[in-house]
């Protein structure tokens, strides 16, 4: 496959995948440029509405129901996902980004406006719609680099996209940290709900959009190679996975992340609440804390994701990641604070943000238009919150409750020290499936 097949619009490609024309080369560093930006909008919007909604969420239902919400996020993903492949079907990757990013924001809005009427049902709403609508627009930017870029730039300015986006992170984190702060006694409160925060998130996406557009515009867009055929996989490319069994392991791989990630969440959030009562003075924490995970993300991404991805072999980047979480819930299992739980937290964000975004993004280059912009959704969008979601499900059965009507006895206590553990199993599962996944990867490009 060609890079100059895979960008088939009028504007031409850039080259086989692998490689780079040099004639080229200015359009691949305006992609970059520009989705950067977008992202870092993107990102800094969605800081105010990550930390709010976790916010919202415990002061309506407390924080062990935060479990019980997450295992509604893979049905509200699939939903996103079934629209997302009509959409592209129908409008094109260019229109489809625009309409998506338009429609997160009014989406965000409409959350605020009802949990500003008094609803609790719209935190829970909020929490999914979050969940949702950040990876389904992240991974459409990451679609439209990887239709782009040649191998070769991609391993120079991956993690130089992600860095500018992690400046945004950086900045909304801490523009939530200080709005948030509770004011002084003779102080007149900027902002004295919580909720008014959503609309810096609803509002940043109108600069990604423009940001988006622009990139698309510029660069051209991609489509689908002229053998392709039809869509025989269907809208959302399930029959991909029959055909590219690497797609598999990829899924399988990005599931164990996700299991370690909410794992790590619910301990980090349990402590959290633990350790600050105060929702004011827990959600300043919470967008500091955030602040400083995206910068430590930040230097990952300008500095060691260049430089590891140019001089190591692609497949020690992948196995050592693993290794390294490993490492950080050990130190978890064996001292649980608020220091190690949001220690080991801050590794795996910060890797997963920098070094594991930046390598992971390679091993889409070679493959189809379809696989890139289809099947890539489901394992990016939907395997990063089935693994979430499923994880979460599977904790509230554990841990008792009432699931509907049905009220169910407590099996396992959740402390900390538990999350921890099944942390560390997660990131051997991780490691395990990568290993596979990587040497599908090696037979792809050998073909090439």
């Amino acid at each position: 496959m060609t890079e100059g097949g895979a960008a088939g619009s009028s504007h031409g490609g850039i080259g086989p995948a692998g490689t780079d024309s040099v004639s080229r080369r200015p359009r691949p560093l305006f992609a970059a440029a520009a989705i950067g930006f977008a992202a870092a909008f993107l990102l800094c919007g969605y800081e105010f509405v990550r930390s709010t909604s976790n916010t919202l969420f415990t002061e309506a239902y407390g924080a062990d129901r935060l479990a019980d919400v997450m295992a509604l996020v893979p049905p509200g993903v699939l939903l996103a996902l079934y629209l997302y492949g009509r959409l592209l079907s129908w409008l094109g990757p260019r229109r489809t980004l625009l309409a998506t990013t338009l429609g997160s924001g009014l989406g965000i809005a409409a959350c605020y406006l009802a949990i500003a009427e008094g609803s609790k049902a719209a935190t829970s709403v909020l929490f999914v719609w979050r969940e949702a609508y950040i990876v389904l627009l992240i991974e459409q930017y990451w679609s439209f680099l990887n239709s782009t870029f040649g191998t070769a730039t991609a391993k120079k300015l991956n993690g130089p996209v992600c860095g500018v986006a992690s400046l945004g992170a950086v900045l909304g984190g801490w523009s939530l940290g200080v709005l948030s702060r509770p004011p002084g006694p003779e102080e007149i409160p900027l902002f004295s709900r919580p909720e008014e925060m959503l609309l810096f998130g609803a509002a940043l996406c109108l600069p990604a959009a423009l940001a988006s557009e622009l990139a698309y515009r510029r660069c051209g867009e991609p489509a689908r190679e002229a053998d392709a055929g039809p869509h025989q996989s269907g809208d959302l490319g399930l029959g991909l996975f029959r055909t590219q069994r690497i797609l598999i392991f990829i899924l399988l791989a990005i599931v164990a992340t996700q299991v370690l990630s909410t794992v790590l969440d619910l301990g980090f959030q349990k402590t959290l609440k633990e350790s600050i009562p105060a929702p004011q003075a827990r959600n300043a924490y919470s967008g500091n804390f955030y602040a400083r995970l995206n910068m430590a993300a930040a230097c990952g991404q300008f500095i060691l994701a260049p430089v590891l991805l140019r001089w190591l072999p692609l497949g020690a980047v992948h196995v050592a990641l693993p290794f390294l979480n490993i490492a950080a819930c050990t130190w978890l299992f064996s001292a649980p604070s608020l220091a190690s739980a949001g220690g080991a937290y801050m590794v795996f964000k910060s890797v997963d943000y920098s070094l594991f975004r930046a390598a992971k993004e390679v091993l889409y280059i070679p493959f189809s238009f379809d696989v890139r912009y289809r099947a890539k959704e489901i394992i990016d969008v939907f395997g990063y919150r089935f693994g979430k979601g499923g994880t979460s499900l599977l904790i509230t059965l554990l841990q008792g409750g009432k699931v509907g009507r049905i009220v169910l006895s407590p099996i396992v206590v959740f402390s900390t020290s538990v999350y921890a553990l099944i942390a560390i199993c997660a990131a051997g599962v991780w490691l395990a499936m990568i290993v596979p996944a990587l040497w599908g990867y090696a037979r792809l490009t050998k073909k090439e």
